[in-house]
């Protein structure tokens, strides 16, 4: 007798596979039983008919590592049938934060992160995890490494160069973070410290890595006219670290890059693969970004933190410098010139003062001040010490759809959790549209093949060997709905909306939503490597 049967349902199951009609049995958290079980009983039986069954999606970028401490944590992952996330990406994990830069790393974690719970012990990953476990969650969670807290911890954010002392100590915390079970290292190229690596740095700063096995993640060093060339960079790393690279939410940025930089990215990933590297990418199914507002500024003006750069900001001189840089240079990822600040949106501020600001452009702030955009840009970064962030509309949906096409994609959502302000709408969206618009509107992917690439594929690059697959033996987080019936509310105006359709999702072989009520059930994990 199983505790639950799901009966007359098309299962996908998460291999890319052909749905096909199965009943689907659960006993004691597990799938005990797929095939023709109509005359099996069972303590709950779920009509299905009509409805699609497939593995609880598992998204594998969120930085969610301070939210899952918040109170209604999993509800919105839950509407969108999220049962599985992983957060410390970009390399910006909350640990481990400890020691002389601790205040540094959480000013900068916190408009990705939001504010870290009063009082928390994130002082390394076991401490973390163990604060994890007290709390109970209704999705699962597990955890990555993340590089630039982890080279802050051991450095600060004003050492370019690193003494042998110092690589040692970053030696040091990846080993203690994974031998916590993180389960992999997130690199966050794009952002500082790590963007103060050089090729061979990096590849020194991960030997504990080398022939590991273990998965790393990165945004790359370049998104927009650099971008190629940081993807060669990764197949580098790869090839000499010999261990799986993911690079995070594969894009182009600036029209001038549209459908040229992706579709050679694409190819070069292929050829790499050919070679024996062990290379793949995701992407978020929208073409607008977030991240932190100073994400604008060359990465060099990071150097010493976020009270170092609000300091430098008041010099008039240092802005000069700074203007004429944005204003031509194609050494980093110059958001302003490649897509322009009608296209850069200022999403949270934290300083009360400035909240009237959220919602609006750079271009519109700056018109409705009367100053120029780049004198709007330094005033706001200066008043609220760096503490904003940004939605920026940066990529072609026709590249989107190309990445979505590639056999070795998954779909991710890169979700950042401030606690004031707009949120993405991938937030609460991803997911479904994917399904809404990708599949059912757009046909770009089969049914299959969508849930492939939020169910099997991310287990895979994650190691997680119980979960993402339908099959005899594995963990029964599932999800029961009507395809036709998925829709996404949350809109760039109004984020804040849960998505339609999930009508049951089962995690841990327990129902956290039941005929489209969450339950209140938390029956997650903390999960590790």
């Amino acid at each position: 007798m199983f505790d639950y049967l799901i009966k007359n349902g098309q299962l996908i199951d998460g291999t890319g596979s052909p749905a096909r009609r199965a009943d689907v049995g659960i006993t004691d958290g597990k799938i005990a039983a797929i095939g023709d079980l109509s005359a099996a009983q069972a303590g709950t039986v779920i009509d299905a008919t009509g409805k699609t069954v497939t593995p609880g999606f598992i998204d594998i970028h969120r930085h969610a590592d301070a939210a899952l401490f918040r109170p209604h944590f999993g509800e919105l992952e839950l509407r969108q049938g999220l049962t599985t996330v992983v957060n410390g990406n970009c390399g910006l994990s909350v640990t481990p934060c400890a020691g002389t830069y601790q205040k540094e790393i959480e000013a900068y974690l916190t408009p990705v992160t939001g504010a870290l719970p009063e009082n928390a012990d994130f002082s390394c990953l076991a401490a973390y995890l163990r604060a994890a476990k007290q709390t109970p969650s209704p999705i699962h969670t597990a955890m990555l490494a993340g590089s630039g807290t982890i080279r802050a911890c051991a450095a600060g954010f004003g050492t370019p160069e690193l003494d042998a002392a110092q690589m040692a100590e970053i030696h040091r915390l990846i080993e203690q973070e994974l031998a916590a079970g993180a389960l992999g290292v997130s690199l966050g190229l794009g952002y500082a410290p790590d963007c103060f690596y050089s090729t061979e740095a990096l590849i020194e700063a991960l030997q504990p890595l080398k022939n590991s096995g273990i998965p790393i993640t990165v945004h790359m060093r370049q998104e927009g006219s650099g971008v190629v060339d940081a993807l060669r960079e990764m197949i580098t790393v790869a090839k000499a670290l010999h261990t799986p690279v993911e690079v995070s939410h594969l894009k182009s940025i600036g029209k001038a890059n549209w459908r040229s930089c992706t579709p050679e990215m694409l190819r070069l990933m292929a050829e790499a693969r050919q070679e024996g590297v062990r290379i793949a990418c995701d992407v978020y199914p929208y073409t607008a970004g977030s991240t932190q507002l100073v994400h604008v500024l060359p990465p060099e003006t990071q150097q010493g933190g976020m009270e170092a750069l609000t300091e430098h900001l008041a010099d008039p001189a240092f802005r000069e410098t700074l203007k004429a840089r944005m204003l031509t240079g194609s050494d980093f990822e110059n958001i302003s010139l490649l897509a322009g600040f009608e296209n850069i949106v200022v999403s949270s501020v934290r300083l009360d003062g400035l909240r009237q600001y959220e919602g609006q452009s750079i271009a519109q702030i700056a018109e409705q001040q009367g100053k120029d955009p780049f004198t709007c840009l330094f005033d706001l970064l200066q008043a609220a010490h760096c503490d904003v962030t940004m939605i920026d509309f940066i990529a072609a949906e026709d590249d989107i759809c190309d990445i979505l096409r590639d056999a070795h994609s998954c779909v991710i959502s890169d979700s950042t959790y401030p606690t004031t302000g707009m949120l993405h709408p991938r937030v609460y969206g991803t997911y479904t549209t994917l399904l809404e618009h990708f599949v059912r509107e757009k046909q770009v992917l089969s049914l299959e093949a969508a849930v492939h690439k939020v169910t099997g594929r991310p287990a895979a690059v994650m190691g997680l060997r119980t979960k993402g697959v339908l099959a005899q033996g594995m963990d029964a987080d599932i999800n029961i709905f009507d395809p036709a019936q998925i829709h996404t509310r949350a809109t760039y105006q109004d984020p804040a909306q849960f998505s339609d359709g999930l009508d049951t999702v089962f995690v841990s072989g327990q129902p956290a939503i039941l005929h489209g009520a969450l339950t209140g059930r938390k029956d997650g994990t903390v999960l590790t490597r």
